[in-house]
C-alpha cells in the first residue's frame, strides 16, 4: 500500500472511519526533518499492509492541522477507531515509529 494524502474532503473516510490502524503524519514541503520522514514512511507503507499511513500537508490543510492542534512539525499521530492513541513531535527513526503503533 502507498502512503495516503489526507484533506479535509477524505479524512472522515480515510483516517476516522478506518477499520486499520492509522498513522498520520503532519508535514509541510519546506520541513527538512519532514523530508528525511518521507522514505521511512513510504518503506512502512509497503512492508505494513495493516496500517494505513498518511500525510497530512499543513499548508493546504490548515483545519486539520487545527483540529489536532498541530504546533510543530513533523507531528505523528496514530489513530485507532477515529480516536488518538499515540502522538509524537519531530522524526523519528522507523523502529520508534513502528513502537508506536503497538
Amino acid at each position: 500500500m502507498s502512503v495516503l494524502h489526507i484533506t479535509s474532503a477524505n479524512y472522515q473516510a480515510e483516517v476516522v472511519e478506518s477499520d486499520k490502524p492509522v498513522l498520520l503524519d503532519f508535514w509541510a514541503p519546506w520541513c527538512g526533518p519532514c523530508q528525511m520522514l518521507t522514505p521511512i514512511l513510504e518503506e512502512l507503507a509497503a512492508e505494513h499492509p495493516e496500517y494505513k499511513v498518511c500525510k497530512v500537508n499543513v499548508d493546504e490543510e490548515m483545519a486539520l492541522a487545527k483540529q489536532f492542534r498541530v504546533f510543530s512539525i513533523p507531528s505523528l499521530f496514530v489513530m485507532k477507531n477515529g480516536q488518538i492513541v499515540n502522538k509524537s513531535v519531530g522524526a523519528r527513526p522507523k523502529d520508534q515509529i513502528l513502537a508506536m503503533m503497538d
